[in-house]
């Protein structure tokens, strides 16, 4: 398995893909900006040239303090690595793809300057919600998260430098990309959809 930076053709694989690997239709989640704006840190993993997982996900940076759950270095200025949506090929589940994405996503993050990670997805999602904790993050369910009682499963990791270093290299660029290679989840992107 190797893991890369998402290429345009990749998103547009993505988008025919999406709704047969999540069981349902999510392909609205895979909007164009998660790769043409958002899509720096969005990576595909591959094996024998064929695309078996995706995560989108971006990073940013809090400007104001937030009812996030209490995480250390939360608050103004943090930059935050967050996952939108992780998708896994039906017949690779189970293998470590999603660690794998998840391992390599947190690095590129903290090579950016990401001391924290975050996620998010609905009450119920227990795939999503197994995975998470197997992968360390800490779980909080809050009210009104994603409007008036429309409560959510909020995942957060703390990756400031004393908790995890960074490696000292990132992903190669897609093949065939432009520029930096940029080219969703509610990361709910797992019910062992990942």
């Amino acid at each position: 398995m190797e893991t890369r930076r998402i290429a345009k053709a990749d998103f547009d694989h993505i988008v025919e893909v999406v709704d047969r690997w999540w069981g349902g239709p999510i392909h609205a989640q895979v909007h164009p900006m998660f790769f043409y704006e958002l899509g720096d840190h969005a990576l595909i993993v591959e094996e024998g040239g064929i695309i078996i997982g995706f995560l989108l996900g971006f990073v940013a940076l809090s400007e104001v303090k937030r009812n996030y759950p209490p995480t250390p270095g939360a608050g103004v200025g943090v930059k935050t690595g967050y996952v939108h949506l992780v998708g896994i090929h039906p017949e690779y589940r189970r293998r470590g793809v999603g660690r794998l994405l998840y391992k390599d996503f947190i690095r590129e993050c903290t090579l950016a300057g990401c001391t924290r990670m975050k996620a998010i997805t609905t009450p119920g999602n227990e795939g999503s919600i197994r995975f998470h904790l197997a992968v360390g993050w800490q779980t909080t369910e809050m009210e009104d998260y994603a409007g008036h009682k429309r409560r959510r499963i909020v995942f957060t990791k703390d990756v400031s430098p004393e908790n995890e270093p960074a490696p000292a290299s990132g992903l190669p660029a897609a093949s065939g990309a432009e520029g930096s290679g940029a080219g969703i989840t509610e990361t709910g992107g797992h019910r062992d959809r990942n």
